[in-house]
């Protein structure tokens, strides 16, 4: 999947010190719902177990967002929460902080969006946002995605309550 800036693949054994970084940064762990940092022995694990199945198997799918001018990681996407029988995935996307704001994030996007509807066959595309994360809602909305719903006091970072959004795309 080849954009204009960015370009998507698929993980590759060499990507666990990349995927290491994001993982284990404790600043995007609310998102992820993470609560200690992963070793480099179990991504490579999960990188094996992705580079042996397929999105039908273990019902997600992370690529690697790279730079077409010369092929470095800006991040990852992920389609996870696959439904082949409702056709529908939820999304996730991860920049690096010094690639934010450069229109890699809603290229990718908008690439992963054409793979979900003229690959994948699927009906609809979904994503659960921080309330207070406005870059992410900017993104989304610019791809025509919906706020359908707020989950109310959803999401606890220390003692501080915060909402959650969900945003649908429906693919023609």
């Amino acid at each position: 999947m080849i954009g204009k800036s960015v370009f998507l693949r698929a993980l590759e054994l060499n990507d666990v010190q990349d995927l290491y970084a994001f993982e284990n940064d404790i600043s995007i762990w609310n998102a992820s719902e993470t609560f200690m940092p992963y070793s480099a022995f179990a991504l490579e694990q999960y990188v094996m177990d992705a580079i042996n199945s397929d999105i039908f198997a273990s019902k997600q799918l992370r690529l690697v967002i790279c730079k077409c001018s010369d092929g470095k990681i800006v991040g990852f996407i992920d389609l996870f929460n696959f439904s082949p029988k409702h056709l529908r995935a939820e999304v996730g996307i991860l920049i690096q902080k010094d690639n934010r704001n450069k229109g890699y994030a809603k290229e990718a996007l908008q690439l992963l969006i054409d793979y979900a509807y003229n690959i994948l066959g699927l009906h609809q595309l979904a994503c659960s946002i921080n309330d207070g994360n406005l870059s992410s809602i900017r993104l989304f909305e610019s791809c025509n995605f919906v706020c359908t719903a707020q989950k109310k006091d959803w999401i606890r970072t220390n003692d501080t309550w915060t909402d959650e959004l969900f945003y649908q795309l429906l693919l023609k």
